[in-house]
Order: C-alpha cells, then sequence, then structure tokens
C-alpha cells in the first residue's frame, strides 16, 4: 500500500523540459553561455572584409566612421533618438539615477576618508615631521637658565681661525684694512649731509669722499654739543672731551627712510599753521615734530611763534615751558599767567619747576588769590605743610573758599582732634547735606573713640532719614559697596551700622531671605567677611529658625571669628532651633576644639535631651569618650544606642569600637548579630569580610565577600574589596573574573573601571590597562578618576595634551586638575605646582587625598616645611571625608577618630609609596 503511492520527488531525475529556466517564476532571466554554443570559430580576417567591401563598390575608410561611432557619447542622443522628445518621465529617471549615483559616492567617500586617514597616520609614524622629533628638545629648552644661555658660545666662520691664532701669537699680522667708500657715503646721507653725484650716480672725485669723513665727523660734534648750548642763541660754549665718546654712543641716527617722513610732515605742519594760525595743536606738533628731528632750537622757535599766535592756549605755553631750560620756562609761564591766570595747570607747572619748598609755597599762595576755589591748589599747598597744626589751618580756610568740597573737610576732620572733628563734621553736615560720606566719618569718628556700637547705629538710621529728605539716598547696592569699604579700612563696626541701616532698601519681603543670603556669599568672594558677618546677623534677627542662615553664620564665624564669639553665635542657634542635630553637633564640636571636653559632654547632654533618640548625638558622645580614652563609658553610651536607637549605623560604630580596643570575638559576635537584623547592609558585610581578612582565613572571608554581594549586588566597595583580597592571595585570573562580572553589572561605575586596570598594572600588562581605561572612557566620558589614569599611560611628551583635553572634559575634577600639578611637579616648575595644588583644595575641600599629595610636594622643596605647618593648620577646618586613600585609612579603627592633622602625614607616606610602585610596575611593563 505504501509502494503504489506517488514519488513526489521523481521530477528531480528527470530532463528538464526544452527552454526551461530555473527560477523563472521567482523572477530569473536565461542566459547562454560559451557551453551551450559550442567552442568559438575564428572571424574573417581583415583582408576578408576589405575584399568584399571592394566587390560591393563601398570605401574601405568607412570602417574608421563605423568605429568612431562605437565610441560616440551615449547622451548625445543621434541617429534614431536625434528628434526624440525630452519629456518629465525621462527628467525623473535622471534624477533618481543622480541620487543613486550620490548616494553611491558617498559611501564611497566615508571609506576612502577613512582609508586616507589611516594612510596619513601610518605614514606620520613611520616618517614624522622634524618638526615632532624635536618637540621634547624644543620643551625642554623652557629649563635653561640665563648663564646656561649666556655661556652659549656666538656663532661665526671659524675658516683658517687657528692660522690667525698662530700668527696673532707668532706677532706676524701686519695686515691694515682700509674703511670702504661705501661706509662713508651712507654715514654721510644718515647724517642729513647732501653730497654731489654726478648723472650715473657715482662720486666725482676722492676729494668729495674726503669732504663727507669731515661733514659727518662736525656734526656728530653738533649734536655732541647741542646739550650744552645756550637757548637763545643755539651755539655752543663748551664741549666735554671726557664724555664725548659717550655721548657719540647715544646720537640718534635717522635713516633715509625717517628722513623724507620727517620732511612730508614738516611739510604739511607748515601749511595747516600757516593756513590757520590760531590752531594750537598745528603749533604743538610742528615743534615736536622738530624735536624728534634733533633740532630743539628749531622746535623752541616754532613753539614761541605758537605762543604768539594762540596766546590763550594752555597747552601751547606748558609746549614751550617742556622743550626750554628751567629758567627759560620760568620766565614762559609767567608770560602765561598774564593771559591765562585761571589756568590750575599753569600754576601747578610753575610750583613743579621750583626746588625748595618756600618758593612751592609762595606760587600756590599766588595762585590761590587767582583762583580762590581751587580744590587741587589747596591739597597741593596742605600736602606741603609739614606741621599738622599748619595743615589743620589751612583746611580751616580752604573750606571757607570752597565750602562745598567734601574732601576738604573730611580732611579736616581727620587733622582735628576728637571733640574738634566732631563740630567739624557737624558743619560738614549742614554745608553739604547730600553727602552720605560726611554721615560714615562721623560713624567712623564714633567707632575711633570706643563709642557703644549702638550710638553708631542710631548714627547711620539718621543717615538714611536725613539723606533720603534731602533725595540723595543711594541704592541698597551702593550702600552694600560702601559697606566694603569701611570693611576694607578696618572698620567692623561702621560697616555692620551700614548693612543695618540699608538692608531692608529696595527688597521685597519675599526675596529678603534669598537675597540677602546671595550677597553674604558675593562679599565672602570679595574677602569682606565683616560684612558678610553683619549681613547674615541681620538675616538671623529676621529669620531665627532658618537653619540654612545658622549654618552659613556657623562656617564664617569659625573661619574668621573667635571661639567665644562662635560660641555665642551657636548658642543663640541652638535655643532657637533646638531640634537642629546639625547645630548641636557643630556646638560640640567647637566645645571640642577648644579643649572644653567637659563643655562638649554638656552640650551633647542638652541636645540629647532635646533629641530623644538621635542616632547622631548617640554617636558624637561615644565617639567623644572613645577619642578621650574613655572607652567604658563609650561602651555603655553605645549598647544604649543599640538598644533605643536601633539603627545600622549604631550597630558599625559599636563593631567598629569592639575592633579598636582589639575584642575580636566581641566585634565577631556584633557584626554577625547586626547581619540578622539588617542582612542587606554593604559595610556590615564589608567588615565581615575584613574581620576574616585581619585573621587570615582565606576561605571564610571569599565566602563573606561572596554573601555580601548577593545581599548588595551594586556595591562597589564589595566588589573592589573582594578582587583586591583574591590578588593579594595570588589569584589575580579570580580577581579579573570578579571585576570582569562588576563591569557587566556596573557599567557607568567609574571606581569599577579604575580598579580594573589597576589591577593590570599591578600585573605588569599596561598595554590591557590602557584598552580598559579607553572602554571605561566610552562608558564614562567626563570621569575625572579615568581620565587622570590615562594621561599617566602616555609618554611623557603627549601627557600635556592629554591633560588639556582632560581639564576640558572633566571640568573641576580634582583626580585631574592634582595630575596637571603633578606634571608641573615633574618638570621642576614647583610655582606652577603649588599654584594647582592650591586649585585641588580649593575646588573640593572634602577630598583627602588631594590635601595629601600636596602635603607631599611640599615635602620635597626647600621651604615647604613653613608651607607643610599652614597646611595642617588648613586642614583641621576643612575636615575631609572622601578620598581613595584617605577613606581607606579611615576605615581602619586605628584611625577612624585621629584628628585630620595627624592623619595627613600617614595619607601623604602612603601615597608615595603606593605611586612609586605603580610606577616602577608601569615601567618595567
Amino acid at each position: 500500500m505504501a509502494s503504489s503511492r506517488p514519488n513526489k520527488l521523481a521530477f528531480l531525475s528527470m530532463q528538464a523540459p526544452a527552454g526551461y529556466v530555473a527560477g523563472l517564476g521567482r523572477g530569473a532571466t536565461g542566459f547562454t553561455t560559451r557551453s551551450d554554443i559550442g567552442p568559438a570559430r575564428e572571424g574573417p580576417s581583415a583582408e576578408t572584409i576589405a575584399a568584399a567591401r571592394a566587390r560591393r563598390g563601398e570605401d574601405t575608410n568607412d570602417a574608421d566612421d563605423d568605429d568612431d561611432e562605437r565610441f560616440q557619447d551615449p547622451e548625445e542622443e543621434t541617429a534614431l533618438f536625434a528628434n526624440t522628445v525630452y519629456e518629465k518621465d525621462d527628467e525623473e529617471a535622471d534624477r533618481i539615477w543622480e541620487s543613486v549615483d550620490r548616494h553611491m559616492d558617498e559611501r564611497r567617500r566615508k571609506q576612502r576618508e577613512a582609508r586616507e586617514a589611516a594612510e596619513r597616520e601610518e605614514a606620520r609614524k613611520s616618517q614624522p615631521k622634524i618638526q615632532a622629533q624635536f618637540a621634547d628638545l624644543k620643551r625642554n629648552l623652557a629649563t635653561v637658565s640665563e648663564e646656561e644661555w649666556a655661556s652659549l658660545p656666538e656663532p661665526g666662520n671659524l675658516t683658517g681661525k687657528r692660522r690667525k691664532a698662530a700668527s696673532l701669537r707668532e706677532g706676524r699680522d701686519n695686515r691694515t684694512y682700509a674703511v670702504p667708500d661705501s661706509v662713508l657715503l651712507s654715514a654721510r646721507d644718515q647724517a642729513q649731509v647732501s653730497s654731489t653725484a654726478q648723472d650715473d650716480g657715482a662720486v666725482s672725485s676722492l676729494t668729495e669722499i674726503g669732504e663727507a669723513r669731515n661733514k659727518v665727523f662736525s656734526h656728530q660734534l653738533d649734536q655732541a654739543s647741542s646739550q650744552s648750548a645756550v637757548a637763545s642763541s643755539g651755539l655752543s660754549t663748551s664741549i666735554d672731551p671726557t664724555g664725548y665718546l659717550t655721548a657719540l654712543s647715544g646720537v640718534s641716527i635717522k635713516s633715509n627712510v625717517e628722513i623724507g617722513d620727517i620732511k612730508k610732515a614738516r611739510s604739511l605742519l607748515d601749511s595747516v599753521i600757516k593756513t590757520n594760525p590760531k590752531h594750537a595743536p598745528g603749533w604743538i606738533a610742528a615743534a615736536r615734530l622738530e624735536e624728534v628731528a634733533g633740532k630743539m632750537a628749531l622746535a623752541r622757535k616754532v613753539i614761541a611763534q605758537g605762543c604768539e599766535q594762540c596766546p590763550r592756549s594752555e597747552d601751547v605755553w606748558l609746549e614751550s615751558a617742556r622743550l626750554n631750560s628751567v629758567e627759560n620756562a620760568k620766565v614762559i609761564l609767567a608770560r602765561a599767567i598774564q593771559y591765562l591766570s585761571q589756568s590750575v595747570n599753569i600754576w601747578l607747572r610753575a610750583m613743579e619747576l621750583e626746588t625748595d619748598t618756600e618758593s612751592k609755597k609762595r606760587v600756590l599762595r599766588k595762585a590761590l588769590e587767582h583762583i580762590p576755589d581751587s580744590v587741587k591748589l589747596w591739597k597741593e599747598l596742605v600736602n606741603l605743610e609739614e606741621k599738622p597744626d599748619d595743615a589743620r589751618v589751612l583746611l580751616a580756610g580752604a573750606v571757607e573758599a570752597v565750602p562745598m568740597s567734601v574732601e576738604l573737610w573730611l580732611t579736616l576732620a581727620r587733622l582735628s582732634p576728637p571733640a574738634e572733628a566732631k563740630s567739624v563734621l557737624n558743619r560738614a553736615r549742614r554745608t553739604v547735606p547730600t553727602s552720605h560720606e560726611i554721615w560714615i566719618a562721623a560713624a567712623r569718628l564714633l567707632e575711633e573713640g570706643q563709642e557703644p556700637a549702638e550710638r553708631v547705629d542710631k548714627t547711620m538710621a539718621a543717615a538714611v532719614q536725613a539723606l533720603r529728605k534731602a533725595g540723595a539716598l543711594l541704592s541698597r547696592e551702593q550702600w552694600l559697596r560702601e559697606a566694603e569699604q569701611v570693611d576694607k579700612e578696618g572698620g567692623p563696626v561702621t560697616c555692620a551700622a551700614i548693612v543695618k541701616a540699608t538692608i531692608y532698601l529696595d527688597l521685597d519681603e519675599e526675596d529678603r531671605r534669598r537675597v540677602w543670603l546671595e550677597d553674604a556669599q558675593a562679599c565672602l568672594e570679595h574677602g569682606r567677611a565683616s560684612t558678610a558677618r553683619a549681613i547674615l546677623s541681620c538675616a538671623l534677627d529676621e529669620y531665627p529658625d532658618a537653619l540654612e542662615l545658622w549654618k552659613h553664620a556657623a562656617q564664617i564665624e569659625r573661619v574668621h571669628g573667635t571661639h567665644e564669639s562662635l560660641a555665642a553665635l551657636l548658642e543663640r542657634g541652638v535655643s532657637q532651633c533646638p531640634h537642629a542635630e546639625t547645630l548641636w553637633l557643630f556646638y560640640a564640636d567647637e566645645r571640642r576644639r577648644a579643649n572644653d571636653v567637659p563643655g562638649a559632654r554638656e552640650v551633647l547632654s542638652r541636645a540629647f535631651e532635646a533629641n530623644l533618640g538621635s542616632e547622631a548625638i548617640s554617636l558624637a558622645a561615644a565617639t567623644l569618650e572613645a577619642d578621650h580614652g574613655e572607652m567604658g563609658a563609650a561602651a555603655a553610651l553605645l549598647k544604649r544606642a543599640r538598644a533605643e536607637v536601633k539603627t545600622e549605623r549604631v550597630w558599625n560604630t559599636s563593631v567598629h569600637l569592639a575592633w579598636r580596643q582589639a575584642h575580636w570575638d566581641e566585634a565577631l559576635t556584633l557584626i554577625q548579630e547586626a547581619l540578622q537584623r539588617y542582612p542587606a547592609s554593604a559595610t556590615l558585610h564589608e567588615l565581615h569580610g575584613r574581620w576574616h581578612e585581619r585573621q587570615n582565613h582565606v576561605a571564610e572571608a571569599r565566602e563573606a565577600y561572596a554573601v555580601g554581594r548577593r545581599a548588595c549586588p551594586t556595591s562597589v566597595a564589595l566588589w573592589i574589596r573582594a578582587s583586591r583580597w583574591e590578588e593579594a592571595n595570588d589569584s589575580t585570573i579570580r580577581a579579573r573574573a570578579l571585576l570582569e562580572k562588576a563591569r557587566q553589572m556596573l557599567t557607568q561605575d567609574d571606581a569599577i573601571w579604575a580598579e580594573s586596570a589597576a589591577i593590570e598594572l599591578r600585573a605588569g600588562s599596561a598595554m590591557q590597562a590602557k584598552t580598559l581605561l579607553s572602554r571605561g572612557l566610552q562608558a564614562c566620558p567626563t570621569s575625572g578618576r579615568l581620565l587622570s589614569a590615562s594621561i599617566w599611560l602616555e609618554p611623557r611628551p603627549s601627557r600635556k595634551t592629554r591633560a588639556a583635553e582632560a581639564l576640558r572634559r572633566s571640568g573641576d575634577s580634582p583626580y585631574v586638575i592634582t595630575t596637571v600639578a603633578r606634571l608641573f611637579w615633574d618638570e621642576g616648575k614647583a610655582a606652577q605646582a603649588r599654584d594647582w595644588f592650591s586649585k585641588t583644595v580649593q575646588s573640593a575641600k572634602q577630598w583627602g587625598d588631594g590635601w595629601a599629595w600636596w602635603y607631599l610636594f611640599e615635602g620635597s622643596q626647600p621651604d615647604g616645611e613653613a608651607q607643610r605647618t599652614q597646611l595642617l593648620d588648613k586642614i583641621d577646618l576643612a575636615e575631609p571625608q572622601e578620598g581613595d586613600v584617605w577613606t581607606e585609612l579611615r576605615a581602619e579603627p586605628t584611625y577612624a577618630t585621629i584628628p585630620a592633622r595627624d592623619l595627613l602625614p600617614m595619607a601623604a607616606d602612603h601615597i608615595f609609596m603606593t605611586s612609586k610602585k605603580l610606577q616602577e610596575q608601569t615601567n618595567a611593563s
């Protein structure tokens, strides 16, 4: 029954029908191959074709025409298509084909450009430019000192040098050299001496050459003696033979081009002063032109004519006095005063020409007879007085003559005794009611007189009301600038009074808090701490429950105030905000800094009463006791906190305290109990693994980290800690596998990528580390950590370029800024390195590794000890909490609670050893 069934595949063994084309239904087309038609046959020869054409009576030369038709451009439609019409369909088809051609060309262009770029890169590597080959040498030129530059020999022609030196030693060099005639002619032309020349430009005789020499010499003598010439005649009276050669060295020889320019300018200025002789600037320009040309006598003559033509021009008389000698200038200015007795500048110039003080005073008194209301003249006269009493008498007359001058009133008040100064300022205030400077000076006078701050505040409040009534009240920004100026001059009480009286001006109630905080920050940036403190004090009076304002005020007071003022501020703060744990902790820490441990305990006790069950306060109390050796009290506090607070952080601190006392069994018990309560705590799992590391339990530590990774798969610290433990136990392959899994799970975490590259470097595979960093930068393109690590894997000549690129990509990353500082350190540029290390701690004060690098750098400098001391003082205020090395040391219970100034040297040593070892491994690979 099965055999009777038809075979469906029988057609495969049958012969195909005639004309069958496989796949025709799917669009295939038939084609004919050589195997279908048999072997090719040779066609008729050229002679046979020619004979046949001859029998038909055809011209044999037509063959060329046929051949030409074969090579005809298909776009030129002739013959059959000569008369066809080009329709829209044809245009559309052409456009489609053109777009296809452009698309194909674009694809080929990308491939072609990539291929050409690769060829250029290969050519650059195989045949580098000379500039690239010598780039490192050019950079090293920056380190060449001035002494080394000066010791470089001058280039010269050394041909026959030995032979000439031997001749000189033997005394056989008796040759003489004649000065070429061209040198004499050139000197003659440069000295503006004309010569006689023939039509062809050649000198007519040797006699003219001698004349040129004499004229050049006489011209130099005239210029040398012009300094001692008589102004009226311009003739030389004497020549100093000892200083003649020195004078010749200072003679300025004009070139032909300069002489031509001077002649053109002289003709133009002659036209100006002749066309308009009353134009003073024209006379001044003409005189200065002659001065530049070296013709002082002519310059004085020109400016004298200008004084006659423009007697009412102040500038002409001053220019004439400048061009003449001192005695002649006095005569000239005396004539000028006849025309311009109200010119302050002419009187001041006449005063400057006098040599003794009495003569200067006499000139100024004469000037004040003509111009009694000139503040400038009064100031000059007062400055000439040596005794304060005489100056005060002059100022009393000055304020009578110029009652509206605020500057004179303030100067008189400064020179007067306090009692008289008060009356002077009162008179000034009545005379000039629109001056805020007088009110500020009155407040400063009260401050200097040790008056109470309330009286200074009342004075500035009255000033604001009086100025508002007079219509001269300043804006809030202007008053703030005045307060900053007073702060700069050392008047904190007056500064605070100005702020208190004007801080509410031009402000809506809803904007006050924000604007005041911004103003305080701006004043801090300007270095005006007293102004910022005054602003925040007023803001706290307005908003006593604003915790943010209290924090800013406390930070400013810690840096710029005293312990007493900060304690008083924090006492106000905790009374206004009793539930603010931050302020209580800040207050206790300030007492601890002042070595007032009982006071710190008392503050924390009050804080705990106001904030029952507070984790932060309980831990701060336990830490305070542990830091001062009271381990039993600290353990009791933590035990109470574990029962009342019941938070993960309390258990962590308890473990650290037991670890710190080397109570290992107790620490393990606490860890296991805490893990039962908080199984998802990455910190507790890390402590569990580290406890087994401390006991050298390899398998148990590996298992503890594995359990932690399963419970907290996103904990970077657990992955890194586990990989380092495997690496420490000579299982680099396992460490790499762990980091590979971590990278797959935490693709965007730069710490994992950095650790992966670091483990390759420690294994001696720099190329693999560079590859991992490149992949990491693709995932984290702005990571400063990865960019910094990649810089050190570059060749030394290209590190600066990569550092500049890293700065652009990472912004203010402390990793990159520290790397730039280290690059300058490697090049021996200490000033630039110190500047960049300073930028590091300014941009990231909490990054402890930056402080450690700076401390390490200062240890290598001659003047580094003083800088190190300053760093220790600064880091106490900053108290950094971040950084790879810094946090690693802080994780150790031994270093967990020591002050930052004590931890900084240890961190610097750790960084030095780590970087040195890593550099050796990199160089070896």
